[in-house]
């Protein structure tokens, strides 16, 4: 059984950067796709960013392009999601999640989920 376990959030000011990482274990560290999630209070869950493992695509929501990274480290078991230039509206617990086979990578019917990480952006 896979097991996802994110971490690296925190409390940082508007502008700022943090590291959020995803760490992989149960399985072989193969899937159809990986990817960063986020809910923010009193809304729905919404695609941040995924890594397609056969091409190397990444693909983000357009209120982050520019500013997130989503990548792997195959010798850690790792996906992690780089945010850069944080602003308030990026306040949100995030998500990983694991997609063991074709799908819409933007939708929210993956396979595996990690507990989620709060991040919070001061103004």
């Amino acid at each position: 059984q896979v097991h996802l376990v994110e971490s690296g959030g925190g409390l940082v000011q508007a502008g700022g950067s943090l590291r959020l990482s995803c760490t992989v274990s149960g399985r072989a560290f193969s899937f159809y796709a990986m990817g960063w999630f986020r809910q923010a209070p009193g809304k729905e869950r919404e695609f941040v960013a995924a890594f397609l493992w056969s091409t190397s695509r990444t693909y983000y929501v357009d209120s982050v392009k520019g500013r997130f990274t989503i990548s792997r480290d195959m010798f850690k078991n790792t996906v992690y999601l780089q945010m850069n230039s944080l602003n308030p509206e990026d306040t949100a617990v995030y998500y990983c999640a694991a997609r063991n086979y074709y799908g819409n990578y933007d939708a929210l019917n993956y396979d595996s989920w990690g507990q989620g990480t709060q991040v919070t952006v001061s103004s």
